[in-house]
């Protein structure tokens, strides 16, 4: 979305780069004829290629043979790529050229590789989208020719990273499940899914909800099955007999911003013993639309057992940038139990300035780059009390206490 709102007259060498690496993440091919003179400056190598792609879809058959002859002359570009060029150009057209596919000597998975075998319907070999990084594992969940079976784990992914969301997922499962053969229901997730949310009572919900939630430790994996249940999970009431369950139907709800409902559970959280209620009142604590009763903060930290009470580091700094303790008593704690709130940097010293200047746009950014580690239990406190406290500055109070008490959930 964002490439295209650019006239393509205006691109820069790294626009071009990028638009390049957007149509192949989005398994466009066609997407690339409109920069093609372009691509000769910064994308030479393939340029031919997509000289003859292009030909090919604006059904000039002929001169697309006639350029994929010459690339493979001059031997610039060969084996899979430029054979994938070469499918891409027979599936626009009647062009004789059939091309077949050898994916046993390809030891990687390029965006080019991707973009052009996922253009054409083409699954790229399971070895292969497994090694990926997990960006190319959420392209991969997008890629629209290949059946939704093929892509439900990369969906998961995709699901986990955020760039599905609750309803995405909760909408692919339905395609598989409207796609899967009713005698082969009854084994599926497809079908468990449907008893999380239209079981005849709870128990039955609960227990489709308990699979799906699993014992995986894949941090992706589990909140991924959270968003997925995340409007299931809302349709239980309130309950402190449900102590064992309450923290994953609170965190799901929470990973598809049911906030309101996930509020409704204060009252049995509170009837609950502290262990089984620790987890669930902190998560309330930051998400709950309304401040509720921080009685019991003092408490859950002497009871945090996780490494360096990474969980109280995270708790206080949300609280403290929600303004829902003061920074006294965020100063006091810090101070007692070693919480490294205090740390800044020019990444603090930013994000600050940007909320000073009210920039909420450039605060989601910000927020974004000060949380690229592959755990929440990487994140330095400190980013999240800035990122926090520059977004509910900014206006952006939902997305400030969603965050914090996603820091909380995935911890």
């Amino acid at each position: 979305m964002l490439v295209d709102s650019v006239d393509t007259d205006k691109f820069t060498p790294k626009m071009v780069q990028v638009a390049v690496q957007t149509d192949l993440a989005t398994s466009d091919p066609a997407g690339l004829c409109p920069i093609a003179d372009q691509m000769q400056k910064v994308e030479s190598t393939a340029y031919p290629l997509v000289q003859a792609m292009c030909s090919a879809l604006d059904g000039d058959q002929q001169t697309a043979g006639s350029q994929l002859d010459s690339a493979r002359r001059r031997g610039s570009v060969g084996g899979i790529d430029l054979d994938l060029a070469q499918k891409v150009v027979g599936a626009a057209g009647e062009s004789g050229r059939a091309a077949t596919i050898e994916w046993d000597p390809v030891d990687s998975l390029t965006a080019w590789r991707y973009g052009l075998s996922t253009a054409t319907a083409m699954n790229p070999p399971d070895r292969l989208i497994n090694a990926a990084s997990l960006q190319l594992r959420a392209w991969y969940a997008r890629a629209p020719m290949i059946p939704y079976s093929a892509r439900l784990k990369a969906a998961r992914i995709a699901t986990g990273l955020g760039v599905f969301s609750s309803q995405a997922l909760v909408d692919f499962y339905s395609q598989i499940y409207d796609a899967t053969d009713p005698n082969d229901l009854g084994a599926s997730d497809a079908w468990q899914v449907r008893l999380a949310f239209a079981g005849r009572d709870n128990d039955t919900r609960l227990a489709a909800m308990r699979h799906l939630w699993g014992d995986g430790k894949d941090p992706l994996q589990i909140e991924a099955s959270r968003a997925l249940l995340a409007a299931a999970a809302a349709r239980i009431d309130p309950d402190p007999k449900l102590a064992a369950d309450a923290p994953e139907l609170i965190a799901s709800m929470l990973a598809g911003g049911l906030d309101r409902d996930a509020a409704r559970w204060n009252s049995a959280v509170q009837r609950m013993d502290d262990k089984a209620a620790d987890r669930c009142w902190a998560m309330l604590a930051l998400a709950s639309p309304n401040s509720i009763d921080l009685g019991r903060l003092g408490g859950f930290i002497d009871r945090d057992d996780s490494p360096n009470k990474k969980r109280s580091q995270l708790l206080v700094a949300g609280l403290a940038a929600l303004g829902r303790i003061d920074l006294a008593t965020a100063s006091r704690l810090n101070s007692r139990y070693g919480l490294h709130l205090e740390r800044t940097s020019n990444w603090t010293a930013m994000i600050d300035a940007a909320a000073d200047r009210d920039q909420p746009a450039t605060v989601l950014v910000l927020a974004g780059t000060g949380f690229q580690t592959a755990s929440w239990s990487d994140v330095p406190s400190a980013h999240l009390f800035h990122a926090v406290a520059a977004l509910r500055k900014t206006g952006q109070d939902y997305t400030a206490r969603m965050i914090a008490a996603e820091a909380l959930a995935r911890t």
